[in-house]
């Protein structure tokens, strides 16, 4: 296959998996984090620097490079490694979310799904065969099978019919897929909030045989117990002997409570969009360095923090730079963010192969401030 999956060890004390996922890229420990570079770029990072925090994979998205700058000019660059200088792995989503995102801009068929671009109006149509064009044009290491995400709440009859196409699309996804030598294709399992659906979906696609599987259909505006509910029934449903992505989930307390319930792959645009706001994740909960009594705070972000900015840099500092609209400001927020996602995700895998991850979720949750008032992002 051209991904395999390596489990190297299960926690004793709460399932967690610890393993290694090989690509033609590289090897990524998991679990892991994916940074999002939506547009062949995490916004104001380098490759240089997402290497220095150790980021073993980043995640591009089909929808956004497929509008501009177009996958036949990445194709002819090289591929989407070649063209964004990034020699590590790369997964592109199928731009499926971000179709059905544009509710008033788009309307679904079995054939596929008509929309309007949200740059220019333009009349364009994305269906699974012009998913997996797009993304064999990109040359991922990882694909997705272009999928329906419905809203929730919806109702099951609804969620039924949605998941029924998804599956029937991921058919055809796996037809007109044409590099799964050097290209691993992913299907997404959906069924919004109901286990009979989830089960379906599971059994429907697993089926197909697809070298790795992602639950779709989460993180949409349900309450984090609801999601947690989800996973405990959905990912049991998975290949134990395949990597398990959990898309769209980038809050501290989620990627804990995933680990621990199993889930290989983690991404989410939450840590960069934030940083932009002036909002940071730190051991001690989150700190928005905007605020005015961090003027004359001359301390780093995070005291227990060794990342680039927080090793040079005061809250002082980068609140000026910010309020001045400065970009080297939200570079540092962004750095310190994506930093704190991959220490943690180191400090999971260290926990896992201890055998103490529910110690450490209840130290940090303690440290973080979650069990008091659940405040996080």
């Amino acid at each position: 296959m051209t991904i395999t999956y390596e489990l190297i060890k299960t926690c004793k004390q709460s399932g967690a998996r610890l393993g290694r996922l090989h690509t033609p890229h590289g090897v990524i420990e998991t679990p892991a984090f994916m940074p999002v570079g939506t547009q062949a770029t995490v916004k104001t990072m380098s490759p240089e620097e997402l290497k220095a925090m150790d980021a073993h994979i980043v995640l591009g998205n089909t929808y956004h490079l497929f509008l501009r700058p177009g996958h036949e000019l990445i194709e002819r660059a090289g591929g989407l490694h070649k063209f964004m200088n990034w020699d590590r792995p790369i997964l592109t989503d199928s731009g499926g979310f971000q179709v059905f995102s544009l509710s008033n801009m788009r309307k679904i068929t079995e054939e596929g799904v008509e929309f309007r671009s949200h740059l220019n109006g333009d009349k364009l149509f994305i269906s699974p065969e012009k998913a997996m064009e797009i993304q064999n044009a990109l040359g991922s290491d990882i694909m997705m099978a272009f999928d329906e995400c419905p809203p929730h709440p919806a109702e099951h009859s609804y969620v039924k019919q949605s998941l029924e196409r998804t599956t029937r699309w991921a058919e055809r996804c796996l037809k007109s897929h044409r590099n799964s030598d050097r290209q691993a294709l992913f299907a997404i399992v959906q069924g919004g909030m109901y286990e009979d659906l989830r089960k379906q979906s599971a059994m429907d696609l697993t089926s197909m045989d697809f070298p790795g599987y992602a639950i779709g259909g989460l993180s949409v505006g349900e309450p984090k117990p609801l999601m947690y509910e989800v996973l405990d029934y959905t990912v049991p449903l998975l290949p134990a002997a395949k990597p398990r992505y959990l898309m769209g989930v980038g809050s501290p307390d989620a990627l804990l409570e995933g680990s621990i319930r199993g889930i290989d792959m983690f991404d989410c645009v939450l840590p960069t969009r934030i940083a932009r706001n002036g909002t940071t994740m730190t051991s001690g909960g989150r700190l928005v360095v905007r605020n005015a009594k961090y003027a004359e705070d001359f301390g780093p972000l995070d005291p227990q923090c060794d990342c680039y900015t927080c090793k040079n840099y005061s809250r002082a500092y980068i609140r000026h730079l910010l309020r001045a609209n400065e970009t080297f400001g939200i570079r540092l927020t962004t750095y310190h963010n994506l930093h704190f996602l991959l220490q943690l995700m180191r400090d999971v895998r260290q926990a896992i192969a201890e055998d103490r991850l529910l110690d450490f979720r209840d130290q940090f949750f303690a440290q973080y401030g979650l069990f008091d008032n659940e405040k996080g992002f």
